[in-house]
């Protein structure tokens, strides 16, 4: 299995076989391998055959491209809905209108401390009720966006999936809705028309007056910038490893990818603003920064998320052209980045590579959460991806009155 060259791209630490290595073990390792090499098949599997998630992802991200991230139809419903309740803007929408927002849609919010731990809200369509968590157990941002979510699937007719085309696409949709409903078109397009008259646009302003999430507030950006003001831009999400996980560009920047075309998981050049973030010397800080690359130089800003569990970092940027209109566009700070050349930064120079050539010994750091990441692009489709649905039930029967 290890001398399998899937196994060594892997890049795990060698395992040796001794007789101090229960059966147990081995039977556990052997039984992984071969469902991954049962997934990695499934994923060869032609897109209409198998319903992929990664063809899916990468099939949505090319339409978002197309679409230059701008959904009107979405737009519309989120703006006919906002238009019930009676939001004028500019600013957030208020409690008390999300509150009559889930009315309108026929449903009303019950918080609850028990919500199944893997699910952010649970919907009993019967009695009309979405159950979200209680304020004590999330932030008020985070709950706004839930609740600003779950709606989105009933405002956009959506039903259960019945492959990954169908799960990404409704994903992504909710998560529009949710976006245009916490930070309208208007109000966010001229708020934007005025940052650029100044010189002075950032997503902390969105983030900040539409109290959203800072990667909304990305998103919505992004959804709206190239509309409005014709500025082509691009988005990143990635971890402190440099693994990407969310992606989108209409900008011409050259996002890693497998030669599938899929983008989750592969590792951004480690000069790219994404990575240069967590090693400055404040790392929650904005980071600005101009990178020269393959395809032309750009301007990213950056901001790493203070979270003591992953703390990810939200990438926005744009072609240097276009980077006088942001805030941050007239920062010195320049890097050089030649990836996919692997001389860039995925290999040690020759010079190193003679140096230390069997004079090191590292001790990998230990690979716990290699089983929790691996793929579900499975060719058997399931519906509520990673939801338990004993605990939904069960939470479901709790809440039902006679039971």
């Amino acid at each position: 299995m290890q001398d399998d060259p899937a196994h060594r791209a892997l890049r795990l630490p060698y395992l040796r076989p001794s007789a101090r290595l229960d059966d147990v073990a081995l039977e556990h390792l052997v039984a992984l391998w071969e469902r991954l090499q049962a997934q990695a098949r499934g994923n060869a599997v032609p897109p209409e055959r198998s319903g992929g998630a990664r063809a899916a992802n990468a099939a949505m991200r090319a339409e978002m491209r197309e679409r230059d991230n701008y959904f009107e139809e979405i737009e519309r419903a989120a703006g006919e809905a906002l238009d019930a309740v009676g939001y004028r803007g500019p600013g957030a929408i208020s409690e008390g209108q999300l509150t009559d927002l889930a009315a309108w849609f026929g449903f009303r919010i019950a918080r609850v401390q028990d919500l199944p731990a893997s699910t952010r809200s649970v919907t009993d369509q019967r009695a009309r009720v979405v159950y979200v968590p209680q304020r004590n157990n999330t932030t008020v941002r985070t709950a706004r966006s839930v609740i600003a979510q779950t709606l989105g699937h009933f405002a956009l007719g959506h039903s259960d999936p019945t492959d990954f085309e169908g799960y990404v696409r409704q994903r992504v949709e909710a998560n529009y809705f949710a976006g245009a409903l916490l930070a309208p078109e208007q109000a966010v397009a001229a708020m934007l028309r005025d940052a650029a008259a100044r010189r002075d646009i950032s997503v902390e302003d969105l983030n900040e007056v539409f109290y959203i999430s800072y990667e909304m507030a990305a998103h919505r950006l992004t959804n709206l910038i190239t509309r409005h003001l014709d500025v082509p831009v691009h988005f990143q999400r990635c971890d402190p490893d440099g693994l990407l996980w969310k992606a989108y560009e209409n900008d011409g920047v050259l996002l890693p990818a497998d030669d599938d075309g899929t983008i989750e998981g592969q590792r951004v050049c480690r000069w790219w603003s994404t990575r240069q973030a967590f090693e400055s010397e404040d790392s929650f800080a904005m980071y600005y920064q101009y990178t020269e690359t393959v395809t032309g130089t750009f301007w990213c800003a950056t901001h790493v998320e203070a979270d003591p569990g992953r703390g990810d970092a939200v990438t926005v940027g744009t072609t240097e052209e276009h980077a006088r209109w942001f805030r941050g566009g007239d920062t010195p700070r320049r890097s050089v980045s030649r990836c996919p050349n692997p001389s860039c930064c995925s290999e040690p120079s020759p010079e190193q590579r003679d140096r230390w050539v069997g004079q090191f010994w590292p001790s990998a750091r230990d690979h716990s959460n290699f089983v929790s990441g691996l793929p579900t692009d499975t060719v058997v489709f399931d519906p509520y991806p990673g939801v338990d649905l004993v605990d939904v039930y069960g939470f479901l029967d709790r809440h039902t009155p006679g039971r």
